[in-house]
């Protein structure tokens, strides 16, 4: 097996305590700015912060998967982690400060398929992810600015 990777980063105009608390509140604010490609969001446990779990559905290239994600928070303020119950997939969203700006990426790895489904997923996913994760960054940039804006 062969780790995947799929990643987008971006500098939004908002600062990292709200981009932060737009990421880690799954209950009021995670949801509000997720691209098409997420479905059947809901919050199963906690609903802020570490051991926060939720499920969804992506819809990628034509094809559908749950994911039943368990939130930890490495680094408060600046790394937030969610890890699929059901396969090895993680998704790192990291924050660095840059001012009232704030550079985020979005990471997600994986242990891909072996043979000839391996080689296709490897192939074609990390693009397809990386096209969601850059709809998903310019959503919360906006989702967070008018957070910010309000004083929210």
């Amino acid at each position: 097996m062969r780790t995947v990777t799929a990643s987008a980063a971006r500098t939004l105009d908002a600062p990292a305590d709200v981009v932060f608390r737009c990421l880690s509140d799954h209950r009021e604010h995670h949801h509000r700015f997720l691209p098409p490609a997420f479905s059947h969001y809901k919050v199963e446990e906690g609903g802020t912060g570490e051991g926060t779990v939720v499920s969804f559905v992506v819809t990628a290239g034509g094809r559908s998967r749950p994911y039943r994600m368990r939130v930890t928070v490495p680094t408060p303020g600046r790394v937030l982690e969610e890890r699929d119950a059901g396969s090895s997939l993680v998704t790192t969203f990291t924050l660095a400060p840059e001012g009232d700006r704030t550079q985020v990426r979005i990471q997600t790895t994986w242990n891909g398929a072996g043979g000839v489904g391996g080689f296709f997923e490897r192939m074609f996913a990390p693009s397809a992810l990386t096209r969601i994760y850059e709809d998903e960054l310019a959503r919360l940039e906006a989702y967070a600015r008018g957070l910010a804006e309000v004083g929210g």
